[in-house]
C-alpha cells in the first residue's frame, strides 16, 4: 500500500546570530499535527542539524502553540535555540500571541518568549539540577578536554532539561584552545564560559560540547543555564552578551538579561530557507 504523503510548510532558520550564516541552524516544520513520533524523529535523523522542531496545535490553555525538538537521535523536553528559531517560524507563518508575551509550550512546560525589536528572548526555566559537580565526574571532564586543573576557576550544573554541566575557565584563550577528548567525555553535555575583558561588545566566551560528540555552535539552553549560575553567584553582571561559535568560524552572540521577571536569554533570528516539506 502507497504511502500517503503530506506537504507541509517549512523554514530553516539561524538562531543567535546578527550576521545571516553566523549562528546555530534549525529546521521547523510549521505544521506538524499529522506526523508521529516515529516519523519526526526519522526526519530529525535525516535533516542531521543539531535539532528539528515541529509546530504543533497547543494544549494547555494559555500557550500559542505547541514544540517538539528532536536531535538526530533522540527528543529533548527543552533546549534554547530551538525555542528561538520556532518562536520565528510561527510568527513568520501568520502567528499571534494571546498576551504580551509568546507561550511556548514544550515537555518542559511553558516558556514565555518576548519581542525587543530584531531580538527574541525566552525566560529561562528553572534548573533541573544544579550544585557542584562530583569530584570524580570533575576529574574526567577536566582531563578530557585537556586542561590544567588551575585553569578552572569554578564548575557547577547548570542542567535546565538537557543536562549541562559548566566549567568557568580563567580566560577566553584558556575556552579557545580546548581540543576535547570525545571519547573521553562522551555521554556528557560540558559547557565552558570565560570572561571577555578585552573584546569590544562580548563579554564571555562560551563553548559547548554536546553528549553526541560535537561542538554546537550556539547554544541557547546552555547559556540560559549559565546565566542563571553566574548571575545568582555574582560571577556576571545582570545583563551581558556572550559569544559563541568562535572555533566553528560562527558569530554567535547571545544577549542576557535579568530582570523583575526573571532571566532572559536572547539572540537575532532570520529565515535563510523557506518551502514545503514532503513527509
Amino acid at each position: 500500500m502507497k504511502t500517503l504523503l503530506q506537504e507541509l510548510a517549512f523554514q530553516q532558520v539561524d538562531v543567535f546570530s546578527p550576521q545571516r550564516l553566523g549562528g546555530n541552524p534549525l529546521a521547523v516544520v510549521v505544521d506538524g499535527d499529522g506526523l508521529d513520533t516515529a516519523t519526526m524523529a526519522k526526519f530529525a535523523n535525516w535533516t542531521n542539524l543539531s535539532e528539528t522542531t515541529f509546530l504543533l496545535k497547543p494544549m494547555a490553555p494559555d500557550a500559542d502553540y505547541r514544540v517538539r525538538i528532536f536531535t538526530p537521535h533522540q527528543e529533548l523536553p527543552f533546549a534554547g535555540h530551538p525555542t528561538l528559531g520556532s518562536c520565528h517560524a510561527w510568527l513568520a507563518s501568520g502567528g499571534r500571541s494571546k498576551q504580551e508575551f509568546v507561550i511556548q509550550e514544550c515537555e518542559a512546560g511553558l516558556i514565555r518568549i518576548r519581542r525587543d525589536g530584531d531580538i527574541l528572548s525566552f525566560l529561562a526555566p528553572d534548573l533541573v539540577k544544579a550544585g557542584d559537580i562530583d569530584s570524580d565526574l570533575l576529574k574526567r571532564v577536566v582531563e578530557g578536554l585537556g586542561l590544567s586543573p588551575d585553569r578552572v576557576v569554578d564548575a557547577n550544573w547548570v542542567d535546565n532539561g538537557p543536562g549541562w554541566m559548566a566549567l568557568l575557565l580563567k580566560s577566553r584563550d584558556d575556552v579557545l584552545e580546548v581540543r576535547p577528548n570525545y571519547q573521553s567525555i562522551s555521554g556528557l553535555r560540558v559547557g565552558l564560559i570565560a570572561p571577555c575583558p578585552d573584546i569590544a561588545g562580548v563579554d564571555f566566551e562560551v563553548r559547548a560540547f554536546t553528549a553526541a560528540g560535537f561542538e554546537d555552535p550556539v547554544t541557547g539552553s546552555l547559556n540560559a543555564g549559565l546565566a542563571r549560575w553566574l548571575i545568582s553567584a555574582k560571577l556576571a553582571p545582570p545583563s551581558y552578551i556572550a559569544a559563541q561559535g568562535t572555533v566553528l568560524g560562527r558569530s554567535g552572540r547571545i544577549h542576557v538579561q535579568l530582570n523583575a521577571q526573571g532571566v532572559w536569554v536572547g539572540g537575532n533570528v532570520v529565515t535563510c530557507i523557506e518551502g514545503k516539506a514532503i513527509i
